[in-house]
């Protein structure tokens, strides 16, 4: 029986899936599917529902630049509202019809005689296509932590990432592996109700108090009925970031840490502030520079250990047994529920998130591990033609997925709008135009915290396991946009 053949195969329905279809329908191409592993669109906003789930950017940021959401209930808003913006932007946009829900991609090989990508589903189908888009996000690999004898516990263990909505803490004795983003999240929720809390911290993370603000009703009014307040609020929350990212990160030798340095202080203060014992504000302290690891922002999250029934450990995991946690320090810790707050596989797992082999049967994954991490602008790479991965080295842009999602929508309409104007049948980006893009984002991350800053105990996930800073594009969302509306089309032969 022959294939399903379509124009374009997007693999992943969170916010990059939906975007890269927007674009598509905006050039044309309706004869698209997206496919979605999980049963609901989202991506992350989706998946993720645990106790405490919110953005970590301010939301007047955190949304497509051209579809802007008057009704966020807070600056800092709560995940579900997230979700229900996904949810608006595929019925707006009729991305909805295209996507096909709980197919699972096991990998996609480039066919040269017929010029098109075969794409292989777990149930034994396969899915042709003329081009190929994965976007799988960054964020989408659960991480399960490699402890001896986690598989023998008895008790009740829960991924941030499969959280049981009808999990009631109250009168548990809960034991939390992790003090990344999520569990500064998750933990000051917990405390509210477990009877026992242990956080079991491998590396601190930098806090800083979160300045929150509630959007009344009079406010959303506002947004509504005069759009550009809102398009002001978001250059203003859109420009501190930049400025951040910046001062802290990009040009870290120029200014010579002085921001990180106040950044830390401010977590400090934040520290002195709410916890009173010495020892316990010394044990939340990080050893590495702000910003090596993200940092987040709360209020609560300082607060919970002050509490009579929480507990830090940082002795490390000697190993699990059926009834609880045996520390290195050989002290044992009877609980009867376990939740990984343990992140994602970003690297391993999700470059590429699904086997990917290209012209002359080079496989992605294993051309990225044996050279290095790269991408010309973020999205292609020589011997993959028709592909664009959005989820690649140097993709991801500042703090803030959806500026990313905008230059590679931008590098799309360029690209995409070229290859029919000639009436082209492949797109591949050259050797030499991606040889000349990974040397200068190598040179431009000569002088950032990455490679300037004392880095080295944060166990970022910023790194790849090279040691190379090669997740974030080392660029102002400004150059990352002028450059996807104007890179000089001989970078890509198309034939």
């Amino acid at each position: 029986m022959p294939s399903e053949h379509h124009d374009a195969v997007i693999v992943g329905a969170g916010f990059a899936g939906i975007g890269a279809a927007i674009q598509l329908k905006r050039l044309g191409y309706e004869n698209i599917v997206i496919l979605e592993r999980e049963d609901d669109l989202g991506g992350t906003w989706y998946v993720n529902h645990y106790p405490g789930l919110a953005v970590d950017v301010p939301t007047t940021t955190y949304s497509y630049y051209f579809e802007p959401n008057p009704n966020w209930s807070r600056l800092f808003t709560p995940g579900p509202e997230i979700k229900q913006y996904a949810d608006h932007v595929a019925d707006k946009y009729d991305v909805r019809r295209h996507i096909r829900y709980n197919t699972v991609v096991e990998g996609a090989r480039w066919d040269e005689d017929a010029s098109l990508w075969r794409i292989a589903l777990r149930d034994g189908a396969t899915v042709s296509a003329r081009f190929l888009l994965t976007a799988t996000g960054f964020l989408s690999q659960p991480k399960v932590p490699e402890i001896a004898g986690i598989e023998t516990f008895e008790g009740k263990v829960i991924h941030t990432t499969e959280w049981e909505d009808d999990f009631d803490a109250a009168g548990k004795r809960i034991a939390v592996i992790g003090t990344g983003a999520t569990a500064v999240q998750l933990i000051p929720e917990l405390a509210k109700r477990a009877a026992d809390l242990t956080v079991y911290q491998r590396t601190p993370i930098w806090v800083v108090p979160k300045i929150d603000v509630r959007f009344g009703e009079r406010a959303k009014r506002l947004f509504a009925r005069v759009p550009v307040t809102q398009r002001v609020i978001r250059w203003l929350t859109d420009s501190i970031y930049e400025v951040m990212v910046s001062v802290a990160v990009r040009h870290y030798g120029t200014f010579r840490g002085r921001f990180n340095i106040s950044a830390a202080d401010l977590s400090k203060i934040h520290r002195f502030a709410t916890i009173r014992d010495k020892d316990l504000r010394r044990r939340l302290t990080p050893d590495y520079d702000f910003g090596c690891k993200r940092p987040t922002f709360s209020n609560g999250y300082y607060r919970a250990f002050t509490k009579p029934h929480v507990h830090l450990q940082d002795a490390g995991i000697a190993r699990i047994e059926a009834d609880g946690i045996v520390g290195n320090d050989g002290g044992k810790n009877v609980v009867d529920t376990l939740v990984l707050a343990t992140g994602f596989d970003l690297w391993e797992a999700n470059f590429p998130a699904v086997e990917i082999i290209g012209r002359d049967g080079r496989n992605l994954g294993k051309w990225w591990r044996e050279t290095r991490f790269q991408a010309y602008q973020g999205v292609s790479m020589p011997y993959f033609p028709n592909y664009l991965s959005l989820a690649s080295p140097y993709a991801f842009l500042g703090l803030n997925f959806f500026n990313t999602m905008e230059y590679q929508m931008r590098l799309m309409d360029r690209l995409f709008s070229e290859v029919k104007r000639r009436g082209a049948t492949t797109f591949e980006v050259t050797e030499q135009a991606n040889t000349a893009f990974l040397d200068r984002m190598t040179e431009l991350l000569g002088e950032s915290l990455f490679t300037m800053g004392n880095c080295a105990t944060a166990r970022s996930y910023y790194f790849n396991p090279a040691g190379e800073p090669t997740l974030l594009r080392p660029s102002s969302t400004e150059s990352a946009i002028k450059e996807a509306s104007e890179f000089p089309l001989s970078d890509y032969q198309i034939v």
